[in-house]
């Protein structure tokens, strides 16, 4: 069954569990809410499951995923004879944070480590780009930023601010350079100069616009050509704000530049937080970080069993009299 084991945490794992509640507030004091509502002190019936349905639809979660969580929670109800709504919540809390549960890690282990951030505009990239560098140079990394955003005016500038920012270096070239030289530059560079990361831009591209997806491609295939031993993860940038629609525009990015991760940001913005549960079923992908906040340091590495507590946490027992 799926039911939550309580963990005993470290002082910073708590650190980090309040910073997800805080930044999830707009969405767990929403539908999450309502969802929390909808499955305490109730009996569990026909009409419990379509309610339920129901808030996970409005919760962003989409249709296709909240039939198939119900369709699952019915049939933890029944397998495990579940009496209360608090016992089936319960069971929800484990379902959706198997679901949320990354299959393989991050593969981080090559010289150098390369992240390639892509991503439509407006969904908060460049600013990604400077808080992973920030989070990795905290570990003890040596991080080299590469301004793979060659198309769009100021694009290198607005990076570079950032750079100077996290304290990293930035590889850099003029307004229409070719990107994949520009990143090629950048992983040989690092190579040389003993960098363990480099970290690189990509411009914001419309979902449908198939020659600058191919460049996505020839971008992922430099890096390779600048270090064979280089290891590579391409995040997908997503704006939870968005929501399905952000999913449904990612799956081209999936094929034209074999995403192998997800960061979700703007969680902080939006009230329904709940597409994160929908990302694995409709993309195939992990959740690697979520931006939970503003600052330089509010891009968090994702835990899906501290989403899930933040999302649906515990309702206090009442206390007798």
């Amino acid at each position: 069954m799926f039911f939550f084991k309580k963990r005993n945490i470290s002082e910073k794992e708590f650190e980090e569990q309040q910073k997800m509640q805080r930044g999830l507030e707009k969405t767990r004091t929403g539908f999450f809410q309502n969802i929390l509502n909808t499955l305490t002190n109730c009996q569990i019936d026909d009409d419990l499951y379509n309610d339920l349905e129901e808030q996970l639809i409005l919760a962003d979660v989409g249709p296709a995923c909240a039939v198939r969580l119900v369709d699952e929670l019915r049939d933890e109800v029944e397998k495990n004879h579940l009496k209360t709504g608090e016992e089936a919540l319960d069971a929800l809390r484990g379902i959706i944070c198997q679901e949320l549960t990354p299959r393989y890690p991050l593969e981080l282990d090559g010289h150098p480590a390369v992240i390639l951030v892509i991503g439509v505009n407006g969904v908060g990239k460049t600013t990604t780009i400077a808080k992973l560098a920030h989070l990795y140079k905290e570990e003890g990394r040596r991080v080299m930023l590469a301004a793979g955003d060659t198309f769009r005016a100021a694009a290198s500038e607005q990076l570079e601010l950032w750079a100077d920012r996290a304290g990293v270096p930035l590889v850099q070239a003029g307004q229409g350079a070719d990107p994949a030289a520009v990143i090629f530059d950048a992983v040989k560079s690092a190579t040389a100069k003993g960098y363990d990361m480099v970290i690189a831009d990509t411009a914001g591209r419309l979902h449908n616009k198939k020659g600058l997806m191919d460049e996505l491609g020839k971008i992922s295939r430099s890096v390779k050509k600048a270090s064979p031993e280089a290891s590579l993860e391409v995040l997908l940038v997503l704006d939870a704000i968005t929501g399905q629609n952000a999913i449904s525009q990612a799956e081209e990015f999936c094929r034209a530049a074999g995403a192998t991760g997800v960061v979700l940001t703007k969680l902080d913005g939006t009230p329904k937080g709940g597409c994160a549960v929908s990302v694995w079923e409709n993309l195939g992908l992990p959740i690697r970080f979520v931006g939970v906040g503003e600052k330089i340091d509010d891009l968090m590495p994702f835990d899906a069993q501290t989403f899930v507590e933040s999302l649906l946490p515990e309702v206090p027992a009442h206390k007798e009299d």
